[in-house]
């Protein structure tokens, strides 16, 4: 058996209540797909592959500058390096997820054994530097499978996908990661990324697009 990792879930700011953690077959791609659902006029930024020494305080600054908060998928080799930056996630009000011990692009053509260790070394290792346990787990590239999704429901996570996609990791200008996340509605989930590369782009891209989304009166929340 998987031993309980030993900090309490910290709680966390919401404009809702938490959502119930029941098994799903599918991944989580809108706000609505949640139970119960947030309020309208909602949408969720969600940021993947940190922490990084050099994007993820941008990020971090950039969102309390306009007083947003994030869900932030994060690697548990990333969390082991860069311990100091996970707690500054939690402790700034921002939900920490689990994004896997080591970011494999191969998720579905792992075995059960390495799966789990990817699954759970992170899950350990986030729970234990930031004390607060996932609860919302992503699969890098969005890949999926039974396995997968039963191995992720087996530790009370809900896996997470998202509606938008600006794909800002291939670095393809300010203007289209902007451009994307600006054409987001109410109750999408968006994908952006302060690790695993230069990220100057995303967060021009967001110092851009957030003040667009408020003004058109969303408002942030975390999953």
């Amino acid at each position: 058996m998987h031993a309980t990792p030993t900090p309490t879930p910290t709680p966390r700011p919401a404009a809702w209540t938490q959502s119930k953690l029941t098994a799903v077959n599918t991944p989580i791609r809108e706000l609505t797909d949640l139970s119960p659902a947030p309020p309208p006029n909602t949408i969720a930024l969600t940021i993947d592959d940190g922490p990084h020494p050099e994007w993820t305080p941008q990020v971090l600054d950039l969102l309390a500058e306009h007083q947003v908060t994030a869900t932030f998928f994060i690697i548990g080799t990333q969390v082991k390096e860069y311990p100091r930056l996970a707690r500054r996630i939690a402790d700034a009000g921002h939900q920490v997820c689990n994004h896997t011990q080591t970011h494999p692009l191969s998720m579905t053509a792992l075995s059960a054994k390495r799966l789990r260790k990817e699954i759970v070394e992170a899950h350990d290792r986030i729970a234990q530097v930031t004390g607060v346990v996932p609860t919302f787990f992503r699969s890098p590239g969005g890949a999926w499978s039974k396995r997968i999704l039963d191995m992720v429901a087996e530790h009370d996570m809900l896996p997470v996908d998202w509606a938008v996609d600006p794909r800002d990791w291939t670095r393809p200008g300010v203007a289209r990661i902007r451009k994307v996340l600006v054409g987001s509605k109410a109750g999408n989930i968006m994908l952006c990324h302060d690790g695993g590369g230069d990220r100057s782009q995303t967060v021009k891209a967001l110092r851009k697009a957030i003040p667009e989304l408020k003004a058109r009166g969303l408002s942030f929340v975390a999953l």
